[in-house]
C-alpha cells in the first residue's frame, strides 16, 4: 500500500513538473516597435507577450518570466519568477544594482550588433579632424573658399590604440588597419588573434602604449574598473599632436584632464560622441574648442542596426521559449 501511495505521489510530482514546464512563458515587452511583437508571436506562439505600458509594469512583472528593455530596483523587487532580462543597449551600467547582480536572472544586451555603425562613427570623428572637415564646415557657413593654409594628416603609418577590443573595438581596429594604421588593442581579457591588431596588452599596461599612439579610441564598457581610466596621467602620457576619440561612455575619461590636454595644445583634437556630463550643457568648456568635434551620442544610429536588433531579439525569444542557451549573455558582476 505504501508502495502504491509512493508511486501515486511520485506520479503527481512528475505530472506537476511536466505541466509547469509546458506552461506558456510570459514576456513583457517595452520600448519596441509593435510589428516586432507580432513577429515574436508568430515565431513563439507558446509564449504570452504583454506590451509593457509604464503604468502597468509593476503589476505585470509579478508573474512574468522575462522582460525586454528595462529593469529597475522597484520592478525587480516586484518580480516573482523572473528568469531573463534583455537590455537593448550595449552598456548595462544602469541595470547593475546589487539585488539584480547577485540574482540568478540572466541578462543579455545589444553588444556586437552595434559594432559597425559605432566603428564607422569613430572613424568619421577622426577623419573630420585629420582632414580638417570641421574647418571646411565652418567656412561653408560663411560661403568662403578658404584653401590657403590647409593642413591634413595622413593616417597611413600612424598608430591607433583601441581601448576595449570587444564587438565595437574590434571593428574600429579593422577600419583603422584598412587605413594603413598600426593597431594596438587594450583589454582586460586575453583576446584571440585578430588580423587587424598587431599587439594586445592587458588594461593594466595601458600606460605603456599610450606614448605610442597617434590616436586613442575608447570603446570599453563603463564599469567601476573602467571609469576614469583615461585620467590626468594618461592624457599626459599621450603623444603631442595626437587625437582622442570617445564612442563608448563619457565616464571612461576624465573631462577636466581632457580639457587641460586640449588647452595646453598637447592634443591635436578630440572627437566625442559621449561626454560627462551628458547631455553636454550649454556653456561647457568643451564647446569652445574648434578642434573638438561633438556629436550627441548618436554613434549607434544607422539604417541597418534595426534589422540586427530584430534578428537578435526574435532569436533569443525563440531560444528562451525552448529553454535553449541565450545569445549575448552578460556577466553581471563584470558588467560586460
Amino acid at each position: 500500500m505504501r508502495r502504491n501511495q509512493f508511486l501515486f505521489v511520485l506520479g503527481l510530482g512528475l505530472l506537476s513538473a511536466t505541466l509547469a514546464a509546458q506552461a506558456p512563458k510570459k514576456i513583457i515587452v517595452t520600448g519596441m516597435a509593435i510589428p516586432w511583437i507580432a513577429d515574436m508571436k508568430l515565431a513563439s506562439p507558446n509564449v504570452t507577450f504583454v506590451e509593457g505600458r509604464p503604468e502597468m509594469l509593476t503589476k505585470e512583472i509579478v508573474d512574468a518570466d522575462a522582460i525586454l528593455g528595462t529593469i529597475t530596483p522597484e520592478l525587480f523587487a516586484a518580480a516573482g519568477k523572473l528568469k531573463w532580462v534583455h537590455i537593448y543597449s550595449a552598456g548595462v551600467e544602469r541595470n547593475r544594482f546589487p539585488a539584480f547582480i547577485n540574482s540568478n536572472v540572466t541578462l543579455t544586451n545589444g553588444r556586437i550588433i552595434q559594432g559597425p555603425e559605432i566603428a564607422d562613427h569613430a572613424m568619421a570623428l577622426l577623419l573630420t579632424l585629420t582632414r580638417g572637415m570641421n574647418r571646411a564646415v565652418a567656412d561653408r557657413a560663411k560661403e568662403e573658399w578658404a584653401k590657403g593654409q590647409w593642413k591634413a594628416i595622413e593616417l597611413r603609418g600612424k598608430t591607433a590604440v583601441v581601448i576595449g577590443v570587444g564587438g565595437i573595438g574590434s571593428q574600429i581596429a579593422t577600419r583603422a588597419h584598412a587605413f594603413g594604421m598600426t593597431v594596438i588593442g587594450v583589454d582586460v581579457r586575453d583576446i584571440p588573434f585578430h588580423p587587424a591588431i598587431s599587439r594586445i596588452v592587458r588594461a593594466d599596461r595601458l600606460d605603456t602604449v599610450l606614448p605610442l599612439a597617434d590616436v586613442v579610441f575608447t570603446s570599453v564598457p563603463h564599469t567601476p574598473e573602467s571609469e576614469g581610466m583615461m585620467g590626468p596621467k594618461q592624457f599626459e602620457l599621450m603623444k603631442r599632436d595626437s587625437y582622442f576619440i570617445a564612442v563608448s561612455r563619457g565616464k571612461i575619461y576624465n573631462t577636466p584632464a581632457l580639457l587641460k590636454a586640449l588647452d595646453s595644445k598637447r592634443l591635436a583634437g578630440a572627437g566625442l560622441d559621449v561626454t560627462d556630463p551628458e547631455p553636454l550643457p550649454k556653456g561647457h568648456a568643451l564647446w569652445k574648442f574648434d578642434n573638438v568635434v561633438i556629436t550627441p551620442h548618436i554613434a549607434t544610429v544607422s539604417d541597418m542596426v534595426g534589422a540586427r536588433y530584430r534578428e537578435l531579439v526574435l532569436d533569443n525569444v525563440a531560444r528562451f521559449a525552448k529553454d535553449e542557451p541565450l545569445r549575448n549573455v552578460v556577466d553581471k558582476i563584470k558588467g560586460y
